[in-house]
């Protein structure tokens, strides 16, 4: 079985509920036209009952006709288009006198009707509308009043409208579902271009986006939401064509150097002191790779792992101080001062391991591109509801042009000129993702042969 499509879904819904409230208004036409027609009649036998009493006489328990020549000339001789039809019978049921349209027809008395009720019975296999109302003298009833009046016009009113309503209910709805299911079509007009600009796009072609609808309704929403995950899957492809490009030649460059080192070393017979020396020389690349590839896959770790992450309270200044720790061997070798005073405890809520890769970097770099001598200041202090924690060094520095392009992966700044200083050009990039992935703001001012000077905003 085929199912339906999106477009008549829509107005096979919207059609069953609009069928519901049809049938709701046509049954409410139809019994306000039906009570209004037997009110009309009823309202009519009334008077009737009002206008007969008034012409009759009781004597010694019978009734008679005081004006019984006037029944002649009026209404009640001929069976007109909406005839009323009255006689009078004894308490037995004995028909005393009756209109003459009636002829040789009688009206029924039904014991089974209470008095003065109006009710619907057959003349002749004709409905009328019926009352009896009791003649009663002294407390003792002597007769009763029939009057009745034909329903076939009444009938015939209610029964066409019958007709007309089931006829006009399935011709409504099949219009109604044609204008809805044209309606549905105009309205989901953005899906099909939706599934149009989606069967556009490719790994080669993520420059499509959707065409916003006029409307800021929900379809405006998905439109947008969409493009914005296209703009991001984008983003992310273009991250991984230029990382996998990067990483290729940065991991090329250092097996290309091993492999001819080793293809010189077994070319012929060479010293002890010759194969220590190349030997060395390897090693020192292979620790380099290991290093770029540790950074790699740190990199790859964390890239949009956010809900990884484990908030705890952590006392940078013992975080600081243990970091520093860490690279005192440089430090001494490069006999750098470390100004790391603290006038307060300063604690901040995040996550110790990725805080500590981000201390761990920054401080690397500071200790790595300080001059010889020279002095490294730490500092640490409030700001509103952040901590501040300043790094600044009085090194190299770096360029004007370099400094919007020292957090790309594997971009290092000016190494023609100081190529003795070694690196992968990642450090910076892990501390930007990290950063990100904590809401750590980061800032970076720097001059060439003054020093730089870089802040972390930690929440």
């Amino acid at each position: 079985m085929t199912p339906f499509s999106f477009k008549n879904r829509i107005a096979f819904n919207y059609i069953i509920s609009t069928a519901l409230l049809v049938f709701v208004v046509f049954f409410v036409i139809h019994s306000i036209v039906k009570i209004s027609v037997y009110h009309h009649v009823n309202s009519d036998i009334s008077l009737e009952v009002n206008k007969h009493l008034s012409e009759i006489e009781i004597k010694n328990n019978k009734i008679i006709l005081t004006h019984k020549d006037e029944w002649d000339e009026r209404e009640h001789n001929t069976v007109d288009v909406n005839p009323v039809f009255v006689e009078f019978v004894d308490a037995k049921g004995k028909s005393v006198g009756k209109s003459p349209n009636l002829k040789n027809q009688s009206l029924v008395l039904n014991s089974n009707i209470a008095n003065n009720e109006q009710f619907d019975t057959k003349l002749s296999n004709n409905a009328i509308r019926q009352i009896q109302v009791p003649l009663v003298v002294d407390g003792s009833k002597v007769g009763f009043l029939l009057v009745a009046m034909s329903l076939e016009d009444s009938l015939m009113v209610i029964t066409n409208l019958s007709k007309i309503l089931i006829i006009a209910y399935p011709l409504i709805l099949v219009v109604l579902f044609l204008i809805a299911r044209f309606i549905a079509g105009r309205s989901i007009k953005p899906v099909t271009s939706i599934t149009d600009t989606a069967s556009r796009i490719t790994k080669d072609n993520l420059k499509t986006r959707i065409e916003l609808p006029t409307n800021k309704d929900e379809l405006f929403t998905l439109s947008e939401t969409i493009n914005n995950l296209l703009d991001r899957i984008e983003n992310a492809i273009e991250r991984e064509k230029e990382f996998t490009s990067d990483a290729s030649h940065e991991l090329r460059t250092p097996l290309a150097v091993i492999k001819g080192t080793m293809e010189v070393l077994i070319r012929k017979p060479r010293e002890q002191k010759e194969y220590e020396e190349k030997i060395n020389f390897c090693i020192n690349e292979v620790n380099r790779v290991n290093k770029l590839v540790d950074q790699l896959l740190l990199l790859a770790r964390f890239e949009n792992q956010k809900q990884n992450i484990q908030n705890e309270s952590i006392y940078l200044n013992a975080m600081i101080l243990d970091t520093i720790t860490r690279f005192s061997e440089k430090i001494n070798a490069n006999k750098l001062k470390i100004d790391s005073h603290f006038e307060e405890d300063f604690y901040a809520k995040s996550d110790t391991y990725l805080l500590s890769i981000i201390l761990n970097n920054v401080i690397s770099n500071a200790i790595k591109y300080s001059k010889e001598s020279g002095e490294i200041k730490i500092s640490l202090s409030k700001n509103n509801n952040k901590t501040i924690c300043t790094i600044t060094d009085n090194g190299i520095g770096i360029q004007a042009k370099d400094l919007d392009k020292i957090f790309n992966s594997f971009y290092r700044s000016d190494v023609v000129n100081h190529s003795e200083i070694k690196g992968t050009g990642l450090g910076l990039s892990i501390v930007k993702r990290l950063c990100d992935l904590l809401s750590i703001s980061i800032t970076i001012s720097s001059q060439e042969n003054v020093g730089t000077t870089l802040t972390l905003s930690i929440p």
